[in-house]
């Protein structure tokens, strides 16, 4: 399990330092820094967070730490197959929905990392919490 597809909760947990969750995330992109796992997000996740985040950081703050984000990460594109596989999806959360077929269709993702196990629901992919995945790694 090293190659992790992060949810986008997850990563405004850590940017954003929403306790108690950001302790986790920290936890797993200190393992990505450090070679141990490697980290893969959608394109989509980069625009989501810059939206959210700025509501409450200036904008150059902002594009600063995606900035470094991305060079933790792997990005992955969402391009027309994955929009037309999530609308005729049955997952109940479209953006979810993109996540999961994103990461299905790069075919080397082990695990998708999310705290809305909920909206992941039957699919192809292994889905664990950060804390259960960190139980399991041994890094708690």
């Amino acid at each position: 399990m090293n190659n992790l597809f992060i949810d986008t909760d997850v990563i405004i947990d850590f940017l954003a330092d929403r306790k108690p969750f950001s302790r986790e995330a920290a936890v797993i992109f200190s393992l990505a820094e450090q070679g141990i796992i490697n980290l893969y997000a959608s394109s989509l996740t980069f625009s989501n967070l810059y939206y959210v985040l700025c509501k409450f950081e200036n904008k150059n703050k902002v594009i600063e730490k995606l900035e470094r984000l991305s060079e933790l990460f792997k990005i992955l594109n969402v391009d027309e197959k994955i929009i037309k596989r999530s609308l005729k999806s049955k997952m109940p959360d479209f953006e979810a929905s993109i996540q999961y077929h994103c990461a299905q269709a790069f075919k080397h993702i082990d695990l998708i990392i999310t705290r809305n196990i909920k909206d992941f629901k039957d699919v192809g992919i292994s889905v664990m919490t950060p804390g259960d995945f960190l139980k399991i790694a041994g890094s708690l």
